[in-house]
């Protein structure tokens, strides 16, 4: 009798503990130049877009979305139409001014524990232009929490310069510095955004010591190679700028990685395809 309870205590303790253990759950992730919305875009203009942006966005249903090029009227467009999102971030001018770098987040998925917006340059904390950058660049980083598990991972969105060589070193230099000073606990980490740069480039070179390319590291891959279409749907696209890298320290399992082309009427939504991947953590 004595053998038989404690089997029976001892099973429901393996229960126990097999129910209350964390589960590794999927996680969406997307990083989008939404192209800022200027009027000589004439009929590749924002208000002639943002439509088929947005419904592309509901239909992908990224946990996080990471934005580069958004204007105050298209952080508030992208808010008012992304039903169940909530987002981070400051524009570039300082507060709700300038473009942005903004994370949008799945509120019922998804919960933030800490949100910051820093400029890439040699003074972070204030408004600055950096190096030989042409414009004010910008990160913003959120520490976010699964609700399914519990699990906690950092997100860090940014929009390279264009022009300047140095600025695009010393912006991702800083990226990585921010990044080991604020992750003492080290969760996992993802690093995405429009870089300006390919592949072969030194600011790649420059993250590979503790950030791994997703796009290597996938199971299943779709899509272009290229990012950046220009809106020119007749020409191929060969440029790879957009990035979703992660941390090489961390539990992620890249499931899928894409490249979304999609076009209406021979129309794209965006100058850039937004990249997509789906991870377990």
């Amino acid at each position: 009798m004595r053998c038989y309870t404690f089997l029976v205590l001892l099973m429901a303790l393996n229960f126990l503990s097999c129910e209350t253990a964390p589960t590794a759950s999927n996680l969406k992730l997307m990083t989008y130049n939404i192209r800022l919305d200027v009027a000589s875009d004439g009929e590749n203009a924002w208000t002639n877009r943002k439509d088929f942006l947005t419904s592309q966005i509901l239909f992908l249903q990224p946990d996080i979305l990471g934005v580069q090029e958004a204007r105050p009227n298209q952080i508030e467009d992208l808010k008012s139409k992304l039903v169940g999102y909530d987002y981070i971030g400051d524009g570039r001018d300082g507060g709700k001014e300038g473009e942005h770098s903004a994370i949008y987040y799945a509120t019922e998925n998804l919960k933030v524990e800490q949100a910051q917006t820093f400029w890439l340059s040699p003074t972070p904390n204030e408004f600055s232009k950096g190096w030989d950058a042409a414009y004010p660049r910008i990160c913003t980083f959120g520490l976010f929490t699964k609700l399914d598990n519990q699990e906690k991972f950092w997100v860090f969105n940014t929009h390279l310069d264009h022009v300047g060589a140095e600025a695009q070193k010393e912006g991702m230099k800083l990226i990585l510095e921010r990044m080991a000073k604020v992750n003492a606990r080290k969760y996992p980490v993802v690093v995405m955004g429009d870089f300006n740069v390919e592949p072969q480039s030194e600011v790649i070179a420059v993250t590979q010591t503790v950030l791994s390319d997703a796009k290597e590291l996938a199971k299943i891959k779709f899509g272009p190679n290229g990012t950046f279409n220009g809106f020119k749907f007749e020409n191929p696209v060969t440029r790879r700028i957009d990035y979703i890298l992660l941390s090489k320290s961390s539990n992620f399992k890249v499931e899928k990685y894409a490249v979304f082309s999609s076009t209406i009427d021979f129309k794209f939504p965006s100058d850039h395809f937004p990249v997509f991947v789906e991870l377990k953590l």
